[in-house]
């Protein structure tokens, strides 16, 4: 017998087995009202009220609809709503400009644009041809409470689920479709990895457009897990629901964890959740102190998994092992900074040139009518992830060691340098530029821009300050360089070709790897 594994499974069960049980918290502070905590027969209620109001408005099978919103209640239903009605989810990073929203809705033709409203004024202007903020406008002009929406035709396990776009080697982003089965394997393997049951509560500490949230609210819902959304990362907050909601459970790039324990060197009285949290990190490898801290100054337990969008995302996954829990604190951080073992169905292997190759039911069925980009990620049946690692022969344990692609990640947000590059070049000051990623205690690693100014300009006419204003106009404030330095020339090879690994190679000195 072969059932398709769709998203429905998820939310199926929840309804079924903890209808009753708390199911979304939403954050309180959120503009245009937050949702009522509901359980989780409240939660498929809403489902079908979205569904039916997509019905009501002629949206079919395999037509995108688009959200741009910070993390809320609205933001997580659609997640289910969308894709288990067939149609295709495509959650927009709410950092982005117009432009680029107006870009990915273009480039995956989405027929619906709903908005944060936050995001209102800013967004008043992309094309949509069907356009409504969420909040109010949503709950009384587009869902449809008791009605009964139409059910998914022929549901499919390989049919494209949702489209999230990662900024690559390009300057415009890609559009990685992902299946049913994807978030399916990905939900199940980061169900078992991370211990997840019943009894515990999650917070939704990382952005939900990465990845669907890393899949998260999937595997919460079908496992009963009450969830919190938490609107804005801030490390007081954090740790203040933590200990209001009981939460066990969160996921988060390095400056997340960073954040917090800024603010517990500040906390009045015992740090909450100790020796009851888990947190995962990923988005950019952390430093062992951070590791070790998290567990002297939290009491935290401190997990670490390696993965990309592309890859729904889990691919390693990496806790301390039974063996290795007598080891000095230090010793232990070390190990759990490497990515980790391979998660469960997962294949990797190292290339001759020193690149992670992934095989596993959570690749990505391609990037969104893109065919070069996609045989080029897929070559010879490995998906090729633009990082450098090796493979530990004892353990099996990977280390990433270098970025193959020219991307930077910085608070774990994939940023092209290409992208950064081309704003700075569109100054008519710039003559050449070169973006690299340079080391960062916070954010892991920050963007600096190397900049060679056009004949004529006399140093002093423009500055560093002007050149990351020049960028900010131009794209998300997050994509800006922190730092601009202006050089008489950029090195090139006999080709022309800037080799960015000898630009990088003086900010790196010092560190074993040519990441942070």
């Amino acid at each position: 017998m072969r059932i398709p594994m769709t998203v429905a499974d998820f939310l199926d069960r929840a309804e079924l087995g903890f209808s009753s049980s708390p199911g979304v918290v939403d954050e309180p502070d959120q503009p245009g009202r937050p949702v009522a905590e509901s359980t989780y027969g409240r939660l498929g209620e809403r489902v079908r009220a979205w569904q039916a109001g997509f019905d009501a408005l002629g949206i079919g099978e395999g037509e995108r609809v688009a959200v741009a919103s910070h993390n809320s209640a609205r933001l997580l239903e659609l997640l289910f709503a969308v894709p288990m009605s067939g149609r295709i989810c495509v959650p927009i990073n709410f950092r982005l400009k117009p432009e680029e929203i107006a870009y990915v809705m273009e480039q995956s033709g989405a027929s619906v644009l709903l908005v944060d409203p936050e995001l209102d004024a800013a967004t008043s202007a992309v094309p949509a041809r069907h356009r409504f903020v969420l909040g109010e406008e949503t709950d009384t002009g587009l869902m449809r409470f008791g009605v009964e929406p139409r059910p998914w035709s022929k549901p499919d396990e390989d049919a494209t689920a949702t489209i999230n776009y990662t900024s690559g080697t390009t300057a415009r982003p890609k559009g990685v479709q992902l299946t049913h089965r994807n978030i399916w394997v990905n939900g199940l393997t980061f169900g078992l990895h991370t211990r997840v049951w019943e009894r515990d509560v999650y917070m939704h500490t990382l952005p939900m457009f990465h990845c669907n949230g890393w899949g998260m609210p999937y595997v919460m819902a079908g496992l009963g897990v009450k969830q919190v959304v938490l609107r804005k990362v801030d490390g007081a907050e954090i740790l203040r629901r933590v200990d209001e909601h009981g939460v066990t459970l969160m996921c988060g790039a390095p400056a997340v964890w960073n954040a917090v324990l800024d603010a517990a060197a500040g906390w009045e009285g015992e740090v909450p959740g100790r020796d009851r949290v888990r947190i995962v990190c990923a988005g950019a490898p952390p430093p062992s102190r951070m590791i070790e801290r998290v567990g002297e100054e939290l009491g935290w337990e401190f997990t670490q998994i390696y993965g990309l969008t592309e890859t729904s995302p889990l691919l390693t996954f990496n806790r301390t092992r039974p063996e290795d829990a007598a080891l000095p604190a230090a010793e232990r951080a070390r190990k759990l900074s490497r990515a980790g073992l391979p998660a469960l169905g997962v294949k990797l292997e190292v290339s001759g040139s020193g690149e992670v190759l992934a095989r596993s039911n959570v690749v990505l069925e391609g990037y969104w009518e893109k065919p070069q980009e996609t045989a080029d990620a897929l070559e010879d049946g490995w998906f090729h992830t633009g990082d450098g690692g090796e493979i530990d022969g004892a353990d099996g344990h990977l280390t990433i060691s270098d970025r193959k692609k020219d991307v930077i990640i910085t608070g774990g947000e994939n940023v092209s340098s290409i992208e950064v590059e081309d704003a700075i070049f569109s100054h008519p000051a710039v003559a050449e530029v070169a973006v690299i990623g340079v080391p960062h205690e916070k954010w892991g690693e920050t963007i600096k821009a190397l900049v060679v100014l056009a004949e004529g300009t006399e140093a002093g006419q423009v500055g560093e300050a002007e050149i990351i204003a020049h960028c900010k106009q131009r794209m998300a404030g997050y994509k800006a360089p922190t730092s601009v330095e202006f050089r008489e020339a950029i090195p090139r090879t006999a080709t022309g070709k800037i080799q960015k690994f000898k630009l990088r190679r003086p900010y790196w000195e010092g560190l074993d790897r040519q990441v942070n």
